[in-house]
């Protein structure tokens, strides 16, 4: 199966007749305690309990399985734990390696509630966290201390969208010390587009609940483990008690069949929209990995296969709080709201110092007013002339 080109894998995946039951989708399995026919049996379920036999609710039923086999099919590794967000899925993964008196590196561009874990939590728990430059490369290296035992990668960086030399820093940090376990946030690649762990990553996580869900009704996160990672991370996650409801497993399960021509419609037309905006003469820049005016778009075109919807664009103009208002409230099709990865396009803003405010580093390089938006599967037409229209009320205000 993993020979399969990416739209025929997703299609398949997970589709094995012992969780179909002769149906075209898994079965939904909805159970707490599953029933033992005999004491052969449980002593069976017992010792298999890791194995994919049912055991325990909590342990996964066959609609579980199904998803679960999905995803190391596109991800590779040994396994795939489920959670029920995708910040469960970062804290659990991190929590699952290390304990009082370690370090981690963070990049210092990543989501906010991944950030927000290290400083919170973490800091309770005497873990020390180092926040690095995102494009900081193999110079990673200078960064390890001989307790550093997890290095977590973003790429592209949340908001900002730097995307990192991935294979110098996995080789770096492998040349100081084998054993640290690295980890990406890899949603913005639905974890098909930047093969984690093909590049000696250790861990892939995702929030299923952007395009693997995809219809922004729906809470996942995912993490795919190599073969000397997952024996501790299912265990870990386990005791912690980590786990989705049958309803959300098939959910997520269904929508990963129409993720390849859903992630080709957000590509296509969110280069077309950051190419018109890369043009307009409010913009100062566009961060749209595609493009040259991204940092990081050098590493993007060597290790990608492709994009997805989400980007930001910094305007020259610093907007007002009355502008930024009239900016943000009159737009058609573009509506705000947190999250990305739906078939719905999105808008929010962030001020310089609010970005900086959220950030542990700390370091911003724009001064006008950032936009991010996600480029749903709307006529992009219709999309271009909605932000075309924002720009007229910027200038009309």
């Amino acid at each position: 199966m993993t020979n399969q080109k990416l739209p025929t894998l997703l299609v398949s995946a997970g589709r094995q007749s012992r969780v179909t039951q002769g149906a075209v989708n898994p079965v939904i399995q909805r159970a707490s305690s599953l029933v033992f026919d005999s004491v052969a049996a449980k002593k069976k379920a017992t010792a298999q309990r890791a194995n994919g036999e049912l055991f325990y609710g909590r342990r996964g039923t066959l609609t579980h399985f199904a998803l679960q086999d999905a995803m190391v099919a596109l991800e590779g590794g040994a396994g795939c734990a489920l959670y029920p967000c995708g910040a469960a899925a970062v804290s659990n993964a991190i929590l699952s390696f290390v304990k009082a008196g370690d370090h981690i590196l963070m990049t210092g561009a990543a989501y906010e509630p991944t950030q927000d874990f290290c400083q919170v939590i973490l800091h309770d728990m005497n873990v020390s966290t180092t926040f690095y430059d995102p494009l900081i490369g193999a110079d990673i290296a200078t960064l390890i201390t001989e307790n550093t035992r997890v290095v977590f990668l973003e790429s592209p960086s949340s908001i900002t969208m730097e995307v990192q030399d991935i294979p110098a820093m996995v080789k770096a940090i492998r040349a100081v010390d084998p054993g640290i376990i690295i980890m990406i946030d890899n949603t913005w690649a639905a974890g098909v587009l930047f093969k984690a762990l093909d590049h000696g990553i250790d861990i892939s996580i995702q929030a299923g609940t952007k395009y693997i869900v995809g219809h922004s009704d729906a809470m996942l996160g995912t993490a795919v483990a190599n073969a000397r990672c997952w024996d501790r991370l299912r265990e870990r996650s386990y005791l912690m008690g980590q786990m989705v409801d049958a309803d959300t497993a098939y959910i997520a399960a269904r929508g990963l069949r129409t993720m390849a021509v859903r992630l080709k419609q957000h590509q296509q037309s969110s280069i077309k929209v950051a190419k018109w905006l890369n043009q307009r003469p409010e913009v100062a820049r566009v961060n749209h990995p595609e493009l040259a005016s991204c940092k990081g778009h050098e590493f993007y075109k060597r290790d990608f296969s492709g994009c997805n919807g989400l980007f930001s664009f910094v305007l020259k103009q610093r907007l007002s709080q009355a502008q930024l208002a009239h900016y943000l409230d009159n737009f058609q099709h573009f509506r705000m709201a947190y999250s990305w990865g739906g078939y719905e396009s999105l808008i929010l803003a962030n001020q310089p110092e609010e970005l900086k405010a959220i950030r542990p580093a700390g370091a911003v390089d724009f001064e006008g007013t950032l936009v991010r938006v996600h480029i749903g599967l709307e006529d992009v037409d219709d999309l271009i002339a909605d932000l075309d229209a924002g720009f007229e009320r910027i200038m009309a205000s």
